[in-house]
Order: structure tokens, then C-alpha cells, then sequence
């Protein structure tokens, strides 16, 4: 009996150890169930009395909410510290508008407009790969748009989003107003490569779908009293974990509304809707930015053109493979300015052959078939994969160092003239991948903090960076560019603050039936911290009647002509209302002696 009894234990003890493996799990799973619920339940509490604190206090900045968060911090101890958007979150749909001074991250905004930056998907640049170029289809970094590594934010946005503009852009504006920032100003700018190299087809989808996400996120999320807060939380699933599945569930949530369209209905969508493309910015190689390639740009919507020049030594593009000539850049330049277009250009300090990087880049002002409005400064770097590291390897070719692209970008400064914005000062590349050269991703910060550097260029210049203020006045500069005549008209103060901005144009050359006998507009401006339309902020100096000043000016320098206007889609309204009509893809007003 008593082997039998032995027996029976020897097989039971698998039975009794398994139950009471489960029974520790599920106490354990219901003890830390009722910790979660606790938690909440207390952080709830917290955030309850934080805000109701910020209302009844009646406060208005940052500062004092901050310091409010650690008064109450001290007196409920939290397990965590909470941020801004945190707060923001567990706001109540009436309470949202009270907190709007909640803004985080500012400076993204502070021109005025909410940069809205998608990424195409990896296709082969049609001339090759420049000898610095990383990126592209099966590169070391594996299948990425060209020039990319596919670790920048943009890049890992469309990988995210599997390189779909509609999922790419719901995806910024979730996050724009999850840092409570105004999104009624979208600047769209398309990246990865030759955009106008790709077949037509896939341009139009590409962009037409990227306007459908801007009207389809209004519908969904705003109403005349602005920001639906709570449907915004529960579709995006707010306050939530950061996790693969969740972003799964929203993507099937947001590409159920995709549906079918076409370009015509959401640029016409886009006039009035309430996150609204008040400009259009494609990127370019200048052997695909001539009449063929504007003339389509146009039809897009776009309003600004990066062309990537890198070099204005036909000896240095020679050299790295570029695949085009500096005569390809003076003419994309001449042609998509009588356009209407903007015109920004990157240049890559410290390629190799470089005799005088100075003198070089002096150039691009000194000489008139440049003279950019705008310029990013993308000093050489080394990464893997590219024939230029092959080089570095051998010992054939020693890049520019960290503080040789400072100190000469701190002297470059001096000769950037006010009507110039230098938009960047080193690429937005990790320096996790960066082999060799300038190895600091906040070259920029670094140049003014090191030098104390200020220029007369226009974001140095921008009010929304004054600490003080003075009369605003028109001001008119006059220079020659591209064979034509260009007005910068500015409002400054004598503070040297600028406020805001005109671009007329009177072309070389009349490329088409819309700018026969005109000025062109070919941009305006008003700066400092975007608000929504039909708002207005004592703290920004938009919708205070600056845009129709510098307008004013334009068409009295226009007199006897017709004046155009390239818009971009979502601000044809504005124009409309200052007595233009469309024509074409032009805003066009006739103006007497």
C-alpha cells in the first residue's frame, strides 16, 4: 500500500507543481492588474487637479505651468514626471482650447507655416550615383530612398508608413497636434530623390493623395469650433502605447478612408478645408527642372523647387559623378524663376577638386545666374557604401573636418544678402553613420554658440526670434538675377527685424500665355509663430494686415502690367479677396497706370 502511495506521489508532483505554477502566475497577473488600475486610477487624480490647478490659476505660459508641475509633483508625488503633452491629453475636449498656449517644440512653427516633410519610395536616380551618395535601391543601407540612409526622421516616417503619402501625412498632422500646434498651414515638401524623374503617373497619385490626407483629416478631426480633442484621442488612441500593433490597427483605421479621387477635387477640396497646402516644395537634380519638368510642377501645385547643385565648378561635378553641368544649373534656375517658382539650392562644401571653397561659394551671390532665395549648406560627409569612402580608404581624399565647415560657413555668412535664407546648415544624417568629415548634427547651433554669428540672412533676420521691437516699414531692394529684374519687398524694423516678405518678379522671358506682359509674385511671407486661419494672437504678427501692405507695394510697382501670383492651393482664398482671379494655375490681377 504504502509503494502504492509512493507511486502516486512520484506522478502527481508534475500536477500539483503545474497548479500551483498557475496559481503564482495568476496572483501575480491580478496583483499587478490591481497596481495598473491604482495607478491610473492616482495618475488620473494628478492629472485632474494639474489642470484644474492651470485653469483656476488662470495661467498663460509654459513657464508657470512648469512650475506648477513641480509644486503639485512635491505635494502628490507621482511615480512619473508628466510632460507637456501628457497634460495635454488627459485635458478635457472644453478644456482643450483654454491650454492652447500649451505649445511644444515652437520653433518648428515659428515661420509661420507647419513644414510637412514626405518621403517617396526607393527608386534609382535616372543618371546613377554621385560618388558621395549613399542610399538607393539595394544600397548598404539596404532598399532607401537615394541619398538617404533610411535613419533620418523623414525616411524612418515613410518606412513607418510604407512610403504612402496619405498614411505619411496623417501621420504628421497626429503629431502636430498632439504637440498642440496650429496644422492650418501646411508647407508639403516631397523628398527622396528626383521627384520629377518618376513616371507622371505616380507623381499626380503622390501628391493628389498627400492633399486628400490634409481634406480627409479636417473633415474627420475639426468643426467650426476647431479640434474634435476626444475623436482625435480615440482614433489615434490616445493616451496609448508605443508599439507595433497599435500603429497596425491606426494605419487600417486611416487607409479604410483613402478611397479613390483624383488631383482636380482635392486641390478644389483643399481651397477651403481647414488644414489647407499654402505651399509646395519638390526636390530636384537641375538636368530635371527645366520648361518640361516646371511646366508639370505647376500642375501639381508646387510652389517652391530645391535643386541639388552641390558645386558650381564644372571640373568638381565632373568629378563626383554628378551627371550635369553648371549650365544645366543656370538655365533650371532662369527657367523655374520666370516660372514663378522659388528657388532654393543645396550646395556641398568640401567635395573633392575644390580649389577655392570660398570663392566658390561667393559666387552664388556675386554672380546673377544664381542668387538664390534660399540655400541648404550640406557639408561632405563619408558613409559607407559610396565610391567617395572608397577614396577615404585608400588615403585618395581627405574630407572637410567639423570646425574647417564651421569657420567657413561663419565667413560665407558675411556675404549672404538679406533677400537669402539659409534654410539648413548640415543634413539631417545620424551621426551614427557618418564615417568620416563633419560628424555634428547641430552644425548650425554649434556655429552660433561658438562665434556668437548673426547675418543679414532672413532667418537670422526673423521676428520671431527678436527680443525686441520697433516701427515696421516697407523697405525695396532692387537686383538683377536670372536676366530679369527682382524686387525684395520687406517689412523690418530698426531693430533690423523682419516681419515679413514679397518676391516680385518681372521675367526674361514669357514662357507662358498666363505671364505675358506681368510681374510675378513668386512669393509672400508674413513670419513668426503660426496661427490658425482667421486668428489672431498678440504674440504673432499674422492676420494683422502685413501680407496686404507688401501686396500693395508689389501692384504699385506693377502698374500698367498684369500681376500673377504662383499660390499655393490652400491660400487662392487670400488672393481672391484682394480682387485676383484665377487663371490657369496662376492667381492674376490686372492693374491700370
Amino acid at each position: 500500500m504504502n509503494e502504492i502511495m509512493n507511486v502516486s506521489m512520484i506522478y502527481a508532483t508534475p500536477l500539483f507543481q503545474n497548479l500551483a505554477g498557475f496559481c503564482f502566475i495568476g496572483l501575480y497577473l491580478v496583483r499587478r492588474y490591481i497596481n495598473l488600475s491604482l495607478f491610473f486610477y492616482f495618475m488620473e487624480k494628478f492629472y485632474r487637479k494639474l489642470i484644474e490647478e492651470i485653469l483656476a490659476r488662470g495661467l498663460t505660459s509654459v513657464e508657470e505651468v512648469l512650475k506648477l508641475r513641480r509644486e503639485i509633483c512635491r505635494e502628490l508625488k507621482p511615480n512619473v514626471f508628466p510632460s507637456i503633452i501628457q497634460i495635454l491629453l488627459h485635458a478635457k475636449e472644453e478644456e482643450v482650447g483654454r491650454l492652447k498656449f500649451l505649445i511644444t517644440k515652437p520653433t518648428r512653427t515659428l515661420s509661420g507655416v507647419t513644414p510637412v516633410a514626405i518621403m517617396t519610395s526607393p527608386c534609382a536616380c535616372p543618371h546613377g550615383k554621385c560618388i558621395m551618395c549613399p542610399g538607393g535601391v539595394d544600397s548598404h543601407f539596404g532598399d532607401v530612398p537615394q541619398s538617404y540612409t533610411g535613419k533620418e526622421p523623414a525616411t524612418m516616417r515613410g518606412i513607418r508608413n510604407n512610403y504612402d503619402p496619405y498614411l505619411q501625412v496623417f501621420n504628421r498632422l497626429e503629431q502636430y497636434n498632439l504637440l498642440n500646434q496650429s496644422s492650418d498651414k501646411v508647407e508639403l515638401i516631397i523628398m527622396g530623390g528626383t521627384f520629377p524623374a518618376r513616371e507622371k503617373e505616380y507623381q499626380e497619385e503622390f501628391v493628389m493623395y498627400a492633399f486628400k490626407a490634409m481634406n480627409d483629416f479636417s473633415e474627420m478631426f475639426f468643426d467650426e469650433n476647431g479640434l474634435k480633442f476626444d475623436k482625435f484621442k480615440k482614433f489615434f488612441e490616445l493616451p496609448g502605447e508605443v508599439s507595433d500593433e497599435r500603429m497596425k490597427r491606426i494605419h487600417e483605421k486611416i487607409l479604410k478612408l483613402k478611397g479613390e479621387s483624383n488631383l482636380i477635387k482635392e486641390h478644389e477640396r483643399n481651397e477651403t478645408t481647414k488644414v489647407r497646402c499654402v505651399a509646395l516644395c519638390i526636390e530636384t537634380r537641375p538636368d530635371f527642372g527645366k520648361l518640361e519638368e516646371g511646366n508639370y510642377m505647376l500642375k501639381l501645385g508646387c510652389t517652391r523647387v530645391e535643386l541639388g547643385v552641390q558645386s558650381v565648378d564644372d571640373n568638381v561635378l565632373k568629378k563626383i559623378e554628378r551627371g550635369h553641368t553648371v549650365e544645366d544649373t543656370t538655365e533650371a534656375i532662369r527657367v523655374l524663376r520666370d516660372l514663378g517658382f522659388k528657388i532654393s539650392i543645396h550646395y556641398m562644401p568640401g567635395l573633392p577638386g575644390v580649389k577655392d571653397e570660398l570663392e566658390d561659394m561667393k559666387t552664388l551671390f556675386s554672380d546673377e545666374r544664381f542668387k538664390p532665395d534660399m540655400i541648404k549648406l550640406y557639408p561632405c560627409i563619408i558613409t559607407k557604401g559610396t565610391k567617395l569612402y572608397e577614396m577615404w580608404e585608400r588615403g585618395e581624399f581627405e574630407p572637410i573636418t567639423t570646425g574647417q565647415a564651421a569657420e567657413l560657413i561663419v565667413h560665407f555668412k558675411k556675404y549672404v544678402p538679406e533677400y537669402c535664407r539659409i534654410q539648413r546648415i548640415q543634413r539631417d544624417i545620424s551621426g551614427k553613420v557618418i564615417e568620416a568629415g563633419v560628424d555634428m548634427t547641430n552644425l548650425r547651433q554649434h556655429i552660433h554658440d561658438g562665434w556668437n554669428v548673426k547675418c543679414r540672412c532672413i532667418r537670422c533676420r526673423e521676428v520671431g526670434r527678436a527680443k525686441k521691437f520697433g516701427e515696421v516699414k516697407i523697405k525695396v531692394i532692387e537686383y538683377g538675377a536670372s536676366k530679369g529684374k527682382e524686387f525684395f519687398i520687406s517689412a523690418e524694423d530698426e531693430h533690423d527685424n523682419l516681419y515679413g516678405f514679397c518676391r516680385l518678379r518681372f521675367p526674361s522671358e514669357e514662357l507662358r500665355e498666363e505671364l505675358k506682359n506681368c510681374g510675378i509674385v513668386r512669393e509672400l511671407h508674413v513670419y513668426s509663430t503660426a496661427i490658425n486661419v482667421g486668428e489672431k494672437s498678440d504674440n504673432s504678427f499674422q492676420h494683422k494686415g502685413l501680407g496686404k501692405k507688401l501686396m500693395a507695394k508689389a501692384e504699385e510697382l506693377c502698374k500698367g502690367k498684369r500681376i500673377v501670383v504662383i499660390s499655393g492651393i490652400g491660400v487662392r482664398g487670400y488672393y481672391e479677396k484682394l480682387g485676383y482671379v484665377k487663371e490657369g494655375v496662376y492667381m492674376v490681377k490686372s492693374l491700370s497706370l
